[in-house]
């Protein structure tokens, strides 16, 4: 039997189970109403997204390496395209392209032009610093670092906030040898 090669996004997200898009955009909406709410301050509730998104990642990036048959990644190149085209297929439903990189390949951005987070939501003005998909920021934080891969991502444009598309820049701050819990020589 021939090895199975890694899947596109697509042909993942066909075979994934899946909740209503409404029902878990308007949960998302009422997590982070709710932590508006308790938090009341708006930096405390988009520190809380990102912590909640690394959270989410360090354990997503398990499934995604289970179900989408990717060997390991050459560069960060090859991770941050991996990340837009079938990670963000898969797990959201849509794709992202990766523009802006910096001359020594460890800075990218990461182009979301539709996000299905923030169907229904108006950030009224009392909420203008928030970050409302700060979650995502944080998912891609924690997966990565799962991977070996320190990074620091951050949003560069917010549709919520008038500009054209949701951007986010991931910075590759150092790649994590990985570490054996024994030694093979005993």
């Amino acid at each position: 039997m021939a090895p199975v090669g890694p899947r596109t996004g697509d042909a993942i997200f066909s075979n994934v189970e899946r909740v209503n898009a409404e029902l878990f955009t308007l949960t998302y909406g009422a997590i982070v109403r709710q932590l508006l709410t308790d938090l009341e301050e708006v930096e405390e509730v988009n520190k809380q997204l990102d912590q909640m998104g690394y959270n989410i990642g360090i354990r997503l990036i398990d499934e995604f390496l289970a179900k989408s048959n990717v060997s390991r990644c050459i560069d960060f190149k090859e991770t941050a395209e991996t990340i837009a085209k079938v990670g963000f297929k898969m797990f959201l439903g849509v794709t992202a392209s990766v523009t802006n990189w910096d001359a020594d390949g460890t800075c990218c951005s990461i182009v979301l032009e539709d996000n299905p987070l923030v169907d229904f939501v108006e950030l009224p003005d009392t909420c203008q610093g928030l970050y409302y998909c700060n979650i995502l920021s944080g998912v891609i934080r924690g997966a990565l670092e799962m991977v070996s891969m320190k990074t620091e991502v951050t949003w560069v444009r917010d549709m919520l906030r008038g500009d054209d598309a949701f951007e986010l820049q991931v910075k590759l701050l150092k790649q994590v040898p990985e570490e054996y819990p024994y030694k093979d020589d005993e």
